[in-house]
């Protein structure tokens, strides 16, 4: 019998009615090489996909084949007809890996034009913005949600004292409130410091270094005692909150809460909330009077004004209203560190790595707040004239 073409592989018969293409061998990946340079030498004698349309295939021969065998015998017979043709003298588990190629051979022919639209900068921004903002609003509901939770949870013990956890909130005020007094103390007099140094440079080149008094009192009574101390607990209670529920998460024991009847909102997450709303607000009281000692200090030693004129001057131009500004955002900045510590905290997953990443968001999405906050707080008194 003659051969219009012969190789290791396979080989046509043109001089049978009707012609043959005979397969033979093992189709695998430790062939696909020499596969490969025998399909290329049998195109090259335009031998190729067209001239076999016509043509029945006699895969009997082929003793093994894999994906990368079925992907040079698709690159072989060119076409699903005479792919098909193929298939009924091929074992039944051959001819369901030779579809799964064919049908993967037929994807890949439209992935250019899927992978360039992908592959566009633009597009892919468009689609990381539109991931964000879906993001930033799914948290956003989440807050909200969250924010009504606790709420009615409060409104409902405000009138059952009997379900009040008076221990837990002591020692939350212990925990967030008086061991804090030092770190906020030492910051904003060291802040309240800068700013009478600022203050200083900037007013003596208009001979007005006394106004020194009025800045460092001005902004500390109205914006940098409750921001700062916003801050300071951002990063050290809400992470507190978010780290210990986050464990009690990760051991199950909110789940254990729940088994017992409990309502896990009332017996972890009120008392905080409850014990930063106390805390909040004195440790502000106190942040104010360090940011002013520590104006004092710096007016004293390198301003020539004593402490007496200095506050003979606190008393005489500044009015209680803006120590009311300032100390009405406490307890709004306190409910809001709270919330998120403990949202944060329910939110963990089961592992270590879960805890790190939640305490991290919570840091990061309290300060953001608490600073927006604060600016349309500055914005609403500025225009009510406050």
């Amino acid at each position: 019998m003659t051969q219009a073409f012969d190789s290791e592989y396979f080989s046509w018969d043109t001089h049978s009615d009707p012609s043959v293409l005979n397969l033979r061998g093992d189709w695998t990946l430790d062939n696909y090489t020499v596969l490969g340079e025998q399909i290329a030498r049998f195109h090259a004698e335009d031998v190729g996909p067209a001239a076999l349309s016509a043509d029945r295939v006699n895969g009997a021969g082929v003793t093994a084949l894999d994906t990368a065998g079925a992907s040079r015998l698709f690159e072989l017979l060119g076409s699903d007809e005479t792919l098909a043709r193929s298939l009924s003298t091929l074992p039944a588990e051959r001819v369901a890996l030779l579809q799964a190629v064919a049908v993967a051979v037929a994807q890949n022919r439209t992935a250019p034009q899927r992978s360039g639209a992908k592959s566009s900068r633009f597009v892919a921004l468009l689609g990381r913005i539109g991931l964000r903002i879906e993001e930033v609003w799914r948290q956003s509901r989440m807050l909200l949600g969250f924010m009504g939770l606790t709420l009615e949870a409060l409104v409902r013990n405000l009138v059952r004292p009997g379900r009040w956890r008076i221990t837990s909130v002591v020692a939350q005020i212990q925990e967030t409130g008086l061991n804090a007094v030092p770190i906020v103390a030492l910051l904003t007099f060291m802040v309240g410091a800068v700013v009478a140094f600022l203050g200083a440079t900037v007013l003596a080149d208009f001979g007005a270094t006394v106004y020194t008094v009025n800045l460092v009192v001005f902004s500390f009574l109205r914006e940098f005692a409750v921001l700062l101390t916003a801050i300071l607990m951002a990063g050290r209670t809400a992470s507190a909150f978010t780290a210990q529920l986050g464990s009690m998460k990760v051991n199950e024991e909110i789940d254990a809460i729940r088994m017992l009847g409990l309502n896990p909102v009332e017996v972890l997450v009120l008392p905080r909330i409850l014990a930063l709303l106390v805390s909040m607000p004195l440790l502000t009281f106190v942040g104010m009077i360090a940011g002013i000692l520590g104006g004092v200090a710096v007016c004293a030693v390198a301003l020539n004004i004593s402490p007496t004129m200095f506050f003979a001057i606190f008393k005489e131009d500044i009015e209680l209203r803006h120590f009311l500004l300032g100390m009405v955002k406490a307890p709004i900045f306190a409910y809001v560190i709270a919330l998120i510590g403990c949202l944060e905290g329910f939110k963990v997953s089961g592992s270590a790595q879960s805890v790190g990443e939640h305490t991290t968001s919570a840091v990061v999405q309290t300060i953001f707040i608490v600073i927006l906050l604060d600016a349309l707080a500055a914005l609403f008194f500025m225009e009510m004239g406050w």
